[in-house]
């Protein structure tokens, strides 16, 4: 194991990111949290707040927000990189979306910046379900989606930060490309069934078009740059093209990925889908 100095996990609040931190701080490794409310600040719309914020770092872990095929988002990367190599950075591990194209093109920038590099691909997490854009229908009883019959392999957050954590601290990854899935293919109304049985709730899907679902996004106030982003992901990601399985969590952590029904179970006991939602 190399001798870390201290690692930047930028996107230290987000799903991925607090996960890392946490792994990190139980290793006593140092770490820095990189985000808009962290010392010192971190922002990937401020450029002014990316040399604070590399200072005295020698490996990153990067989250793009808000997602790699937003426009610019590669030359926020290139920027960034070489800012990164600039100060001292040695590695830099990416964390990329499975089948997109903009995603690819900002994973060569990393792999040709000149130092250490890992790429971790991934897609759907579970995570979408309870601490995202899914929860708040599922707590209603009522989900409404753009999508049919197509099956992904959604992964857990807790296995894409187990991967990216032995990717920042073990040299054994570096020059690695993880594609991680979990370990069975679902539709989103297999998914929500799950979620129904662990819960014990009784919860409706309902497929819907794209420009319904842009309609009720619109009503319920949600910025034109989210909507656009949400359909890029149903209408586009979305279709098909990831589903297989991968071995990219077995082949970094010797393991299994967890399911997604070991996921539904253990949030269910948690309680977070059978909270009532606020009141307005």
């Amino acid at each position: 194991m190399q001798q870390v100095n201290r690692v930047l996990v930028t996107g230290g609040t987000g799903k991925t990111g607090r996960r890392v931190v946490q792994r990190l701080h139980d290793a006593h490794l140092p770490v820095r949290a990189g985000s808009r409310s962290g010392t010192p600040p971190f922002n990937w719309q401020e450029r002014a707040t990316w040399a604070a914020a590399l200072q005295d770092i020698d490996t990153v872990y990067i989250t793009y927000q808000p997602d790699f095929a937003v426009p610019g988002a590669a030359d926020d990367m290139h920027a960034f990189s070489t800012q990164a190599v600039a100060a001292g950075v040695r590695r830099l591990v990416l964390l990329s979306g499975r089948g997109e194209d903009e995603a690819q093109r900002c994973e060569q920038i990393i792999q040709q910046a000149g130092v250490e590099w890992v790429i971790v691909r991934a897609s759907w997490f579970n995570q979408n379900f309870d601490e995202s854009f899914l929860l708040e229908p599922i707590i209603a009883g009522q989900i409404a989606l753009p999508v049919t019959d197509v099956k992904e392999p959604f992964v857990d957050a807790d296995d894409i930060a187990d991967v990216v954590t032995a990717a920042l601290i073990e040299d054994r990854h570096v020059g690695e490309v993880y594609e991680l899935s979990g370990p069975r293919l679902l539709t989103f109304p297999e998914a929500v069934a799950e979620i129904a049985g662990a819960t014990g709730r009784d919860l409706q899907f309902m497929s819907i078009t794209p420009e319904q679902y842009t309609g009720f996004m619109r009503a319920g106030g949600v910025p034109e740059e989210s909507i656009w982003l949400v359909n890029y992901l149903f209408t586009t990601v979305l279709d098909g093209r990831n589903a297989t399985l991968t071995d990219g969590v077995p082949r970094s952590l010797g393991r299994a990925p967890r399911d997604f029904r070991e996921y539904a179970r253990l949030t269910a006991a948690r309680g977070v889908w059978h909270n009532s939602l606020p009141r307005l």
